[in-house]
C-alpha cells in the first residue's frame, strides 16, 4: 500500500501529486533516520553537512561559501558555525585575502568526529538497504532528472 497507508490517504489527484507527497514524506523520514544516527555525536544534520563540506574543500571557506554548498539552503549558516565553534569542531581564521572576512576550517576535534562517523558509514548506508544497488542507481538518476528539468 505504501504512501497511502503511511499518511492514511487513499486517493490522490494524479500520480504527480502522489509522487510529490511521497517525496516530501520520504525526505522527512530519511531526515529523521539521519538525525537519530547523528544524535550519538550530539550534532545536527546541518552541522554534519558543514563538517563534510569543510573536509572536502581542502581549504578554508567563508560562511557564504559554505552556505552555497549546503544541502539545506535555508540554514542560518553563521549561527550553525557559531555553535560548532563552541563545540570545538571548527575554528575561525582571518581571511588571508581580505582581512575583513573570516574563514572557517575544521579543527582536530572536527576531523576526529568525522573519522568516527566514517567508521559507521555502513550503518548510514543501511537506511536505504531495502533498495538494490541497481534500484539506488535508478533512484539517483530519476531524482537528478527531476531537478534538471525544473
Amino acid at each position: 500500500m505504501g504512501i497511502e497507508r503511511d499518511i492514511q490517504q487513499q486517493t490522490f489527484r494524479n500520480d504527480y501529486q502522489k509522487a510529490t507527497v511521497n517525496l516530501i514524506f520520504s525526505a522527512n523520514w530519511l531526515n529523521e533516520k539521519i538525525k537519530a544516527f547523528l544524535e550519538t555525536e550530539d550534532i545536527t544534520p546541518q552541522q554534519y553537512n558543514i563538517l563534510r563540506i569543510l573536509r572536502g574543500s581542502k581549504q578554508p571557506l567563508s560562511t557564504l561559501q559554505i552556505r552555497e554548498r549546503m544541502l539545506d539552503k535555508m540554514s542560518d549558516t553563521s549561527r550553525i558555525v557559531e555553535r560548532m565553534l563552541k563545540k570545538g569542531l571548527v575554528e575561525k581564521k582571518v581571511c588571508s585575502k581580505d582581512k575583513r572576512l573570516v574563514d572557517v576550517v575544521l579543527s582536530k576535534r572536527g576531523y576526529g568526529l568525522l573519522e568516527r562517523l566514517d567508521k559507521k558509514n555502513t550503518e548510514l548506508d543501511n537506511i536505504l538497504q531495502a533498495l538494490s544497488p541497481e534500484e539506488t542507481h535508478t533512484l539517483n538518476a530519476l531524482l537528478d532528472k527531476m531537478r534538471d528539468h525544473s
